[in-house]
């Protein structure tokens, strides 16, 4: 089974930008869609994004569409999240995880995940 871990988290002011990475051990990496999900204090776990396995298809939330893109490198094995126009509400704990489509079912594993700070 794959395990993910992800980096890249930091504090930024509103309209800024950061890119998280999710880092994927094991060699079937590729053969799964990678997700990207975040949880805010209070809140429950909301899924972000998702890209395909080959990177060809991708899937985003309403709140994040147009400002987040996710990719993939597979001969890296790791995934991105390059997050552009942050706003306060993004404030979260991001976590990366697999599954087999863009809608899951995801894996039953998550990460510490990476804190992302967005200042107004």
């Amino acid at each position: 089974q794959v395990q993910l871990v992800e980096s890249g988290g930091g504090l930024v002011q509103a309209g800024g930008s950061l890119t998280l990475s999710c880092a994927a051990s094991g060699r079937t990496f590729s053969t799964y869609t990678m997700g990207w999900f975040r949880q805010a204090p209070g809140k429950e776990r909301e899924f972000v994004a998702a890209v395909s396995n080959r990177g060809l298809n991708t899937y985003y939330s309403d709140s994040v569409k147009g400002r987040f893109t996710i990719s993939r490198d597979n001969a890296k094995n790791t995934g991105y999240l390059q997050m552009n126009l942050l706003k306060p509400d993004d404030t979260a704990v991001y976590y990366c995880n697999a599954g087999r489509s863009l809608t899951g079912p995801w894996l039953n594993y998550w990460g510490q995940g990476t804190q992302v700070t967005v200042s107004s």
